[in-house]
């Protein structure tokens, strides 16, 4: 049987016990005399080096909002409607709007409906988006759309 009282609740600690308290150093105001056990201060330590605040990173563009500027971009030049386009790609209106402005991720499905509706292809419409990530990152970036090794990279990365 247990030693345990029963009608006495069980306590289990959750963090170990605190370590004791440091006996601080009493404040004496000016004029007053220091106590005999208190030692003199010693000198603060020399503060760091101060370094001069970098500039902010230049923030990604998200792939969403490219591949959203280019499905307008494409609807708006063939002077179609929103409603025409989600009809066509069998998407509801209010989700190809919201993918339009880069509110929602779609699926590779929908982003296909949505091309294929604009008489474009998945691989179009990537590359596209693509050029305008190409695009936007160099008016950023000193020197062009260079990479670190300062040869630029025409090629198609898609990430999943």
């Amino acid at each position: 049987m247990s030693e345990q009282v029963p009608n006495e609740a069980r306590v289990i600690p959750l963090r170990p016990p605190a370590a004791r308290p440091v006996a601080r150093p009493s404040v004496t105001r000016p004029g007053m005399p220091r106590p005999s056990s208190e030692r003199p201060a010693t000198a603060p330590a020399a503060a760091p080096p101060t370094v001069p605040p970098r500039a902010p990173a230049a923030k990604e563009p998200l792939w969403r909002d490219l591949v959203g500027d280019v499905l307008r971009r494409e609807r708006l030049a063939q002077e179609r409607t929103l409603k025409d386009v989600a009809d066509a790609a069998r998407i509801s209106m209010p989700y190809l709007s919201e993918v339009e402005r880069g509110r929602k991720e779609a699926s590779s499905e929908v982003l296909a409906a949505a091309a294929h509706a604009l008489g474009l292809g998945l691989g179009d419409l990537l590359s596209l988006a693509q050029g305008e990530l190409v695009r936007v990152t160099s008016r950023r970036v000193p020197g062009g759309a260079r990479g670190r090794a300062g040869s630029s990279y025409d090629g198609l990365c898609l990430a999943a």
